[in-house]
C-alpha cells in the first residue's frame, strides 16, 4: 500500500542532515557538558554551536538568550508561569487568545488557579484577533500578553508584529508561541517585540523531546522546576546533547532553504486544496485565505465526523488529523474552529492536512484519487440529511 503523510503539523519526518549530525552523540562524543575535563568540553562546544543555530533562526541578539527545553509545551509553560511568577508583584493580570495551543490555555486556567486573571481574546471567522481589542483590554493590572504566532490547526498567522508593538508600548511582557512558524515562514524576534518566543524542534524536520525558549536579555523569569546550574538555571537538568544537536542543525537548514523549500511546499497545498473544492461537494476552507502558514490545509465535509474521515484515508495509506496532536483521543470538538464560528455541520467534519519538503505532486493526486470516494461512501452511511 502507498503511503502519504499529511500530518506535519503534528511532527515531521527528521532530516537526513539532522539524523547524520545527532549521531555522533550516541557514540564517541558522549561527555556531559557541564564537565570540566577534554569529553565535556568538546561535547560543550557542539552544544553552544546548537544554540547559535538557533539564535540566528529567529535573529536573536545573542545566543545565550536560548533556552533549550523538552518542547514546545514545556517552553510554553516556562514562558506563561515563569513570567506571572516573576511580575505578580505589579499585576496579576494576562491576555491571551481563545484559540491557543492548550499548552498556553491549560496554563492560563492554572495561573487562574493561582489568583491570576486571565483575558480570552475572541477571534474573528478568519481567527485573527483584533489588535484593538487587545489594546481595549490592557489595564494596569497587565503583566503579559501570550498570543500565538501561527495557529497549528488552521494555519492562520496573527498578526503578532502589531500584538507586540502595543504590548511594548504599554510596557507589557509579550510572550509568542513560534512553533509552528519558526522555519516555514520568515519570523524575527526583533520585529515581533517579543521577549519571550517558544519553538520546537520536530515542526521543523528536528527530533522528537527537544524545544527551546527565547528569553530577551533582562527580561524577568522564574524557574518552572529547581536543580543544577543548567540554561543558567532557568531550565536546570543534564542536556539531552544529541536531540539539541539535531535542533541546531534543524534550523541551520531552515535559515538556509527555508522559502525556496517551502515556496514548493505553498503550491502543493494550494493544489490540493483547488481540487478538493472543485471535487468535493459541500467543502470549506478554515482559515484564512492568504495570512496562513504554507504548509496547512484546514477543510471541513459538512455533515460528517472528521474522524472517519481520517481514520478511512488511513485504511488507504494516508495520514492526515482532526487536529491537534495534542487534543489526539478528546471528542470535543475544536476549540480553535467553535472559536471561529464554524457552524456545527462543519465544525465535526473538519481535516487538516499538513505538508511537509518531503512531499510529491502524485502524493496529491493520490490523495485526490481517494478522498472523494471516501466522501461520498460516508455521506451515503451519514443519518444526517441534506448534504446533496
Amino acid at each position: 500500500m502507498r503511503k502519504v503523510y499529511l500530518d506535519a503539523n503534528a511532527t515531521t519526518r527528521v532530516h537526513p542532515e539532522v539524523i547524520e549530525a545527532m549521531l555522533p552523540f550516541y557514540g564517541e562524543k558522549y561527555g556531559n557538558a557541564s564537565s570540566v575535563h577534554s569529553f565535556g568540553r568538546e561535547v560543550k562546544r557542539h552544544f553552544e554551536r546548537a544554540r547559535e543555530q538557533v539564535a540566528a533562526l529567529i535573529n536573536a541578539d545573542s545566543p545565550g538568550e536560548i533556552v533549550f527545553t523538552s518542547g514546545g509545551t514545556e517552553s510554553d509553560n516556562l514562558a506563561v508561569k515563569g513570567a506571572a511568577y516573576a511580575l505578580k508583584d505589579k499585576g496579576r493580570h494576562i491576555i491571551t487568545s481563545s484559540v491557543e495551543h492548550p499548552a498556553v490555555l491549560n496554563t492560563c486556567k492554572y495561573l487562574e488557579e493561582q489568583g491570576f486573571r486571565v483575558t480570552y481574546l475572541g477571534v474573528d471567522a478568519y481567527g485573527l484577533i483584533d489588535p484593538d481589542e487587545l489594546k481595549r483590554n490592557i489595564t494596569g493590572d497587565t503583566i503579559l500578553i501570550t498570543v500565538m504566532a501561527a495557529n497549528h490547526e488552521t494555519g492562520t498567522v496573527m498578526p503578532v508584529d502589531r500584538i507586540g508593538g502595543i504590548a511594548s508600548e504599554r510596557g507589557v511582557v509579550f510572550h509568542t508561541d513560534a512553533v509552528q512558524i519558526a522555519g516555514k515562514m520568515p519570523f524575527d524576534a526583533h520585529k515581533a517585540s517579543a521577549q519571550l518566543v517558544s519553538l520546537s524542534a520536530h515542526k521543523i524536520y528536528g527530533p522528537n523531546g527537544v524545544g527551546a525558549l527565547y528569553v530577551k536579555k533582562g527580561t524577568k523569569m522564574e524557574p518552572c522546576f529547581h536543580g543544577g546550574h543548567q540554561e543558567h538555571g532557568t531550565r536546570p537538568g543534564t542536556e539531552n546533547i544529541p536531540a539539541i544537536a539535531g535542533f541546531g542543525k534543524a534550523c541551520e537548514i531552515a535559515a538556509e532553504q527555508g522559502e525556496r523549500q517551502f515556496a514548493g511546499v505553498r503550491r502543493l497545498r494550494d493544489m490540493l486544496k483547488a481540487r478538493i473544492e472543485k471535487e468535493v461537494p459541500q467543502a470549506r476552507l478554515n482559515g484564512h485565505p492568504g495570512k496562513c502558514l504554507p504548509n496547512t490545509l484546514n477543510m471541513s465535509f459538512k455533515h460528517l465526523e472528521g474522524e472517519s474521515i481520517v481514520l478511512s484515508l488511513d485504511l488507504e495509506g494516508i495520514a492526515a488529523s482532526t487536529g491537534s496532536a495534542c487534543a489526539s483521543g478528546s471528542l470535543k470538538p475544536s476549540h480553535v474552529l467553535k472559536s471561529m464560528g464554524v457552524e456545527p455541520m462543519a465544525l465535526n467534519g473538519a481535516v487538516r492536512f499538513s505538508l511537509s519538503m518531503f512531499n510529491t505532486e502524485s502524493d496529491i493526486d493520490y490523495v485526490m484519487e481517494k478522498l472523494p470516494p471516501i466522501i461520498a461512501r460516508l455521506r451515503e452511511m451519514s443519518p444526517v440529511g441534506g448534504w446533496k
